[in-house]
């Protein structure tokens, strides 16, 4: 094989790592992170345990790394304004009951401070991002994205890991007339002086 077609070519480490991250994102969500294990995680990526420690070094590490996670927010730049808070819960509503990823983080996230890390990264980092866009305060970008997450992962906290039957019950829409005007406040209201 020359050198040129060996660089095209996939290397065995990338595919298992790959198939470890796969593994442990699918065991995360069954099981969550405290009663997920090494070995189960192996077994399912169909490897030794002593190769998930070789690539993550620790539970720890390996959680972070399957928690690479994109909110797929959606470009508030084309939202009217007056529907800012309306599309956010509706959008955060999909993606917790679409992936159970991002359950299994913030379940993680309640006992454990590297998954805590790691949703306050994901959360600071793309929700400003998104509140960036539209916001013309800078000074107020971080503060108002901050209160957009407490709520959004309020309304997750109570909807999927403590299953609060109230938040359980609510439909969609019912979640959306009531925390929608909430979201909205924080997005663009005037900040209390």
């Amino acid at each position: 094989m020359t050198p040129s077609a060996q660089s095209t070519q996939p290397r065995r480490s990338d595919a298992t790592r790959a198939a470890i991250l796969r593994a442990a994102r699918e065991r995360f969500a069954a099981d969550g992170y405290e009663r997920a294990t090494i070995r189960a995680i192996a077994a399912d990526a169909q490897i030794d345990p002593s190769m998930v420690m070789r690539y993550y070094g620790s539970k720890e590490g390996l959680f972070a790394a399957a928690a690479e996670f994109d909110l797929r927010l959606p470009d508030l730049t084309s939202v009217p304004t007056a529907h800012l808070g309306e599309v956010l819960v509706r959008h955060f509503l999909a993606r917790w009951e679409g992936d159970e990823t991002l359950v299994a983080l913030l379940r993680a996230a309640s006992t454990n401070p590297g998954a805590a890390e790691r949703m306050r990264g994901i959360f600071a980092d793309q929700l400003t991002a998104a509140v960036a866009t539209f916001n013309g305060d800078p000074a107020l970008t971080a503060q108002r994205a901050g209160l957009v997450a407490s709520q959004i992962l309020g309304l997750a906290f109570t909807r999927y890991i403590v299953r609060l039957p109230p938040m359980v019950d609510a439909t969609s829409d019912e979640l959306v007339s009531w925390i929608a005007p909430t979201l909205q406040r924080y997005l663009t209201g005037t900040p209390p002086s």
